[in-house]
């Protein structure tokens, strides 16, 4: 149990449960155990290789061996990345010329020459009837013999692993973090705090969860394993339920429910009339998921248990059979008769639903006695509003100053992204100003004192984690919206895909704009190769797995954006493959090397979401000159199939303006409403003696035991219940 939770401590904490073997002479294992962590980007922080060196060789070599799995499937090594340019990025040839040889060698062979001059009669070829196009030429072995080793740079990665407590002691304190998280957690952490629930399950539990998916995963653990139900409303149920049934805990998608024991019918129905029976207004939340009730009842069947006659009310207002008038219905009928001010007395009864109505109702206000009292009712509640709300309200509020027509970028839980021209009436300064005074004093309130503050430069400008779903796991991710700097001559995008059941084609490209967001060119497997940089050509196909690649010269990008993305040409989605990854490396000039090196990895994260086009992170160039990496992770819905780099630059480039030209809450400012005893800008060198709270990319090596820290780990910490 211990070694199969061991990769979750590592991928979420960089740390290393502290491991248990006796004592020995396991200093040289431990050395080589750190070489070969470096050579995929990775090391041991000076207290853990003490703490290894001091114990037995076989413990270090059986740690080496399960740590070196975890940590090379993070930066993406645990696969083969071959590349069709067996030289990549030496040696491609011009698109046009490449084609002419294919179809050259195509006529050379018995057995595809009629083909290809029955197609050349009419003026047109099919590259994929091509036996030497998009399928590799060589082995990995024979391309990896083309290249030379990897000449070690000082920018390369390094990811320090830090030494943890105890086993037990690691796995509780990560699922009581991530249980208790006050922002929700991505498909994938979920997926992981299943795992971590099922073995704290009797152990240790956070003093609330406030999110409510999380507390849908940890209910259906509790419910299998007979403890007492997490619930306090009717939707509790129902997201149990889609759990139960594997179904989707957001209520985005509509879950199939399944057939249900009578053991886990009865639990749910009792959990269900519980609520009821202490609130009978809970009632009223049915509406929002009629249809979904009703589905569910009829697996749970509650006309066999009058013993529950609160839950059968339920599923009666789901029919339409029992009245329940919901408080958003009493509030929309105020507003259908304009009466703002009623409404805004009404929703204080719901800060949280209020200060979400706040843009509306501005816009509704016919006059400034009506804008005045929605501003004084939002004063009155700010105080119960949760910190998440707040935040998200005051980035709504800050980029409300834009003059109408401007573009209106919409983003779905899921990735999806769309634009539109934003139509609304402007929310008028002296209101927008006072709300945001109103939130900025109220987030300062709830930030504890931080004491020494000292803060990684680097982590100032990445967006505030307000979703767990605006950042998909992986290696070195940040949340949408986050800009991080680009350090580096060599950039190299890649991305892999392996299908599950058919021919799956993905195609790399990189779009580079101009300052006004027009086209300056492209790379991809229509145009191999450009003053920007190469391809490593067009793979089509992937029974075993697939990569493309990138790589761009900074210098001699003509564009100040780099728009990489990913389009789907044929077969499966990004959520039917496999696996499917992207990434962006870095290098110097000098630097050599095989196309994929694990240590030059600065990002990997996981290609799962709707649409057929991704849109993982966009580069800007800065007035100074350096390049700066925008983080998007959005997915367009593009077309059914034949997905080009060609066929969607408009509405990339229309996305990538919203994207760009929006004001984003970040760590710069949240740090700016602490109030610290001491703030210090990181060096990258030197440790303060004392406790800090220190905020920043990588935890530094030596900080006083007792400090406080912040990474993109556990950044959604910094959000105020």
């Amino acid at each position: 149990m211990v070694h199969r939770l061991e990769p979750l401590v590592i991928r979420h904490a960089h740390r290393l449960p502290s491991p248990a073997g006796p004592a020995g002479e396991g200093a040289v294992a431990a050395r080589q155990f750190d070489a070969a962590l470096m050579s995929v980007g990775f090391k041991l922080s000076a207290e853990l290789l003490t703490l290894l060196s001091g114990l037995s060789e076989s413990t270090v070599v059986d740690t080496a061996v399960r740590t070196l799995g975890t940590v090379r499937e993070m930066a993406g090594d645990h696969v083969r990345h071959n590349v069709y340019f067996i030289d990549f990025p030496a040696n491609v040839p011009d698109t046009y010329d490449f084609w002419m040889r294919c179809i050259a060698e195509a006529l050379a062979d018995d057995a595809t020459r009629a083909s290809v001059l029955e197609q050349l009669s009419d003026g047109v070829v099919n590259l994929l009837t091509l036996p030497s196009y998009g399928r590799y030429q060589h082995t990995y072995a024979e391309m990896l013999s083309h290249h030379e080793e990897l000449i070690a740079a000082a920018g390369d990665r390094v990811t320090v692993l830090h030494l943890g407590g105890d086993a037990e002691a690691e796995v509780t304190a990560l699922y009581l973090a991530l249980a208790g998280s006050s922002t929700p957690l991505g498909e994938d952490v979920l997926r992981d705090l299943q795992v971590l629930a099922e073995s704290c399950v009797d152990g240790p539990q956070p003093e609330a969860i406030p999110v409510r998916e999380n507390r849908a995963v940890i209910n259906r653990v509790r419910l299998r394993a007979g403890s007492p139900l997490l619930l306090d409303t009717v939707t509790d149920v129902l997201r149990l339920a889609c759990a139960v049934s594997g179904g989707d805990v957001t209520l985005v998608e509509a879950t199939r429910f399944r057939g249900l024991s009578r053991s886990v019918r009865r639990a749910l129905l009792a959990g269900l009339d519980s609520v009821i029976a202490a609130a009978p207004t809970k009632l009223a939340d049915v509406h929002a998921h009629r249809e979904d009730w009703k589905r569910l009842g009829e697996r749970l069947h509650p006309h066999e248990y009058p013993q529950w006659p609160h839950a059968a009310d339920v599923f009666a207002v789901a029919r339409g059979e029992k009245k329940a008038r919901s408080f958003d219905s009493q509030v929309e009928e105020l507003l259908g008769m304009h009466d703002v001010t009623g409404a805004a007395k009404l929703l204080k009864s719901a800060p949280g639903k209020l200060f979400r109505s706040l843009d509306r109702l501005l816009r509704m206000a016919l006059d400034q006695d009506e804008r005045t009292t929605v501003a004084a009712a939002a004063e009155e509640v700010v105080a119960h509003v949760s910190g998440r709300v707040l935040l998200s309200v005051r980035e709504h509020l800050a980029n409300r100053a834009q003059d109408a027509g401007e573009p209106r970028v919409f983003v779905n839980r899921l990735g999806r992204a769309w634009v539109t021209e934003d139509e609304r009436p402007p929310v008028l300064p002296p209101e927008r100003e006072r709300l945001i005074a109103v939130v900025d004093a109220e987030i300062r309130r709830r930030l504890p004192a931080p004491g020494h503050l000292l803060i990684d430069p680097d982590v100032l400008d990445v967006a505030l984690p307000l979703s767990g779903r605006a950042a998909p796991a992986g290696l070195g991710v940040l949340p949408r919206g986050s800009v991080s700097p680009v350090d580096g001559e060599l950039l190299r995008f890649f991305v892999y895909w392996k299908q599950a059941a058919h021919r799956t084609d993905y195609d790399l490209s990189a779009l580079m704009l101009d300052a006004d967001y027009a086209t300056v060119c492209w790379l991809a497997y229509t145009n191999l190769k450009d003053l920007e940089g190469e391809h490593s050509g067009d793979i089509t196909e992937a029974p075993d797995g697939a990569s493309e690649f990138i790589d761009l010269r900074l210098g001699a990008v003509r564009g100040e954006f780099i728009v990489p993305q990913v389009n789907i040409f044929a077969g499966e989605g990004f959520e039917e493959v496999e696996e499917s990854f992207f990434g962006f490396m870095l290098r110097a000039a000098q630097q050599q090397g095989r196309p994929f090196e694990p240590r030059t990895v600065r990002m990997k994260s996981g290609l799962r979401g709707p649409g057929r086009v991704a849109l993982p992170l966009a580069f800007l160039r800065g007035p100074d000159g350096r390049w700066r990496a925008k983080w998007l992770h959005l997915y367009l819905k593009g077309t059914p199939a034949a997905n080009r780099v060609e066929a969607n630059q408009v509405s990339v480039a229309t996305l990538l303006r919203g994207i760009v030209e929006r004001e984003q809450l970040t760590v710069r400012y949240l740090t700016g409403l602490m109030e610290a005893t001491t703030t210090t800008l990181w060096d990258g060198e030197t440790v303060p003696e004392g406790p800090v709270t220190y905020i920043g990319l990588q935890r530094p090596d030596g900080l006083h035991p007792e400090s406080r820290i912040l990474t993109p780990e556990n950044l959604r910490d910094l959000i105020p219940a």
